[in-house]
């Protein structure tokens, strides 16, 4: 269930479909079966908020850098913005950029590692609980 996730660069949102389809269909044969299935499931679903929220605050960030000193009126008025692509905010948008960046790697090797570890965790017949995750199921 925990390698799982990784169908999801083989089938778009895999990494929910296949660890849901493995433990709605096993859950009763085991409890070490169902807790493994409920924390493969809470983490790519918290995996998921985060990038929610990142997006979230990336993309004001780019949009008011990118539309420069466009004010609200002129984004009703569409014609009269003109886009600054060269500048786009100069440095700040460098460093916002950047630091946006770096956290998504480093969420992504994390993603990596946590499955991973978890894999290696239930092979062995030992439970894991991913750090960072919310129950969502509990």
């Amino acid at each position: 269930m925990h390698l799982g996730a990784f169908s999801k660069y083989f089938i778009p949102f895999g990494n929910y479909i296949v660890p849901i389809l493995l433990w709605t269909t096993n859950k009763d044969k085991s409890e070490f079966i169902d807790h493994n299935g409920k924390e493969a499931i809470n983490f790519q679903l918290s995996i998921l908020l985060y990038t929610v929220v990142l997006a979230m605050f990336s993309f004001p960030f780019f949009i008011f850098n990118v539309l420069g000193d466009a004010s609200i009126s002129d984004l009703f008025h569409f014609h009269d913005i003109s886009f600054n692509f060269s500048d786009a905010g100069g440095f700040r948008t460098l460093i916002g950029a950047s630091f946006i960046g770096i956290i998504a790697l480093i969420g992504f090797f994390l993603e990596i590692i946590f499955t991973i570890t978890a894999a290696l965790k239930a092979n062995k017949g030992e439970t894991y609980r991913y750090p960072l995750s919310i129950r969502f199921i509990k």
